[in-house]
């Protein structure tokens, strides 16, 4: 079809003009042969006051519904970012939404361990670039300690270490938003959370000798250990027989304590599939990718979402009865002036364009604003989920807020022909006397 020619940015342009047409077609209609504009200039300036409350309240409006709608779309973008890095993950079998919590977003979860043995096949195997094991289950304040290895860390920042990479137990890196300086030591707690106890590894002393760059997501507060100094800290063998003085992969499956979980990376799309197809095994390991998982979590919101959505169109509705109902109210407010106007001669078409252009005016300073406040609205928000969640969350407005803002526009200018026309159905001689 032609339509699916035509680029992205032309077809938003062309639903943008298309959902405008009804106001442009009203406005063309009923300004036909007219040029109010110096009297409606003069009302609104006449009253001011009121002109600017209904004005701010159609802002108000506008905004919400727009920084709402930005913020949504953000809000899934940052999250589908953060599990970039994680192609596949492997675990013990359970529920793949928590085992993706606790791997991409370090939620606290109780996960089966991984053995050995299976950890040298999955090492060990032809298609696998990357095999990270993660050990979960001690904090440091607000952050998690993560026990890994080397080579995950840097794929994590993508290289960018300030400071140096660990180069023996008791070294850590800090992630971005950590608040510890390099060179400070700390003691880890067992435990996150409300389940904190922070004598548990009383004589463990780690020193902070790096910093990974920023990557917007909650691994930016964790900190980084060797996955050794977890294991040992546990009171457990560190993955290598005794006296190798070895730091890292590979380790001895005889020796290998356990892991909740392995990030798997391949330089092919087509060996993710194939490894996780043969890492799916039941009663043995469940092989997933983080993002199917996240897009399954967007498919049940989908849901949730167009219930929203439907809420939203009823407030939109309110929101449109009230704009009618203020621009009646508006209306009564000049209506000796328009009863002097029909006095005096002038035509109904005329007064009708008056009383129609002083509401477009009012609605349409109201979108124009709201469209501000709604970036004003999204920044805000977007920087309240971030820190509250650690996801960069970037909210810019779209083109589906400009469509959001089209619609609006036409169907209350459409709406504000009802007001103009009940002020030509008002006598003459009331107006005046009024």
């Amino acid at each position: 079809m032609a339509w699916n020619d035509v680029s992205a940015l032309w077809q938003d342009i062309a639903l943008t003009v298309l959902f405008l047409v009804p106001a442009l077609l009203t406005g063309a209609l009923v300004l036909r042969g007219y040029a109010p504009w110096p009297l409606v200039r003069a009302i609104l300036w006449r009253f001011r006051g009121a002109s600017a409350l209904f004005v701010l309240l159609i802002a108000v409006s506008v905004g919400m519904g727009i920084g709402l709608l930005a913020q949504e779309r953000g809000l899934r973008r940052g999250t589908a970012q953060a599990a970039d890095k994680f192609d596949l993950v492997i675990t013990a079998p359970g529920s793949e939404l928590t085992a993706m919590l606790a791997t991409v977003f370090l939620q606290p979860a109780d996960m089966g361990l991984l053995d050995g043995a299976t950890w040298d096949e999955i090492a060990g195997h032809d298609s696998v670039a990357l095999a990270a094991p993660l050990a979960f289950g001690d904090s440091f304040g607000a952050s998690a300690v993560v026990g890994t290895t080397l080579g995950f860390a840097r794929y994590l920042a993508d290289g960018q270490i300030t400071g140096r990479p660990w180069q023996a137990e008791g070294e850590a890196l800090i992630g971005a938003l950590v608040p510890l300086e390099i060179g400070a030591e700390f003691t880890p707690a067992h435990g996150v959370g409300d389940a904190v106890d922070d004598h548990a590894h009383g004589d463990a002393h780690i020193r902070v000798v790096g910093r990974l760059g920023r990557s917007g997501t909650p691994w930016d507060r964790a900190i980084l250990v060797p996955i050794e100094t977890v294991w040992e800290v546990h009171g457990l063998a560190n993955g290598h027989a005794p006296g190798t003085g070895r730091l890292g992969p590979p380790f001895d499956a005889a020796y290998f304590p356990g892991t909740p979980a392995v990030v798997v990376h391949s330089d092919a799309l087509w060996a993710n599939y194939a490894l996780r197809s043969e890492f799916t095994r039941d009663r043995e390991t469940m092989a997933f990718f983080p993002g199917a998982v996240l897009a399954q979590l967007y498919g049940v919101l989908g849901d949730v979402r167009q219930v929203m959505s439907l809420m939203a169109l009823v407030t939109q509705a309110l929101v449109a009865a009230s704009v009618l109902l203020g621009l009646f109210i508006l209306s009564r407010l000049f209506r000796r002036q328009i009863a002097l106007l029909r006095a005096l001669g002038a035509p109904a078409r005329f007064v009708f364009a008056v009383v129609w252009c002083f509401g477009a005016a009012l609605l349409l300073s109201g979108a124009l604003l709201g469209l501000c406040a709604g970036v004003g609205t999204a920044s805000v928000l977007a920087r309240v989920v971030t820190a509250r969640t650690d996801v960069l969350v970037a909210a810019p407005v779209g083109w589906t807020e400009i469509h959001f803002l089209a619609v609006f526009v036409s169907v209350t200018l459409l709406l504000s022909l009802l007001p103009a026309a009940i002020v030509l159905r008002q006598p003459v001689v009331q107006g005046l006397r009024s």
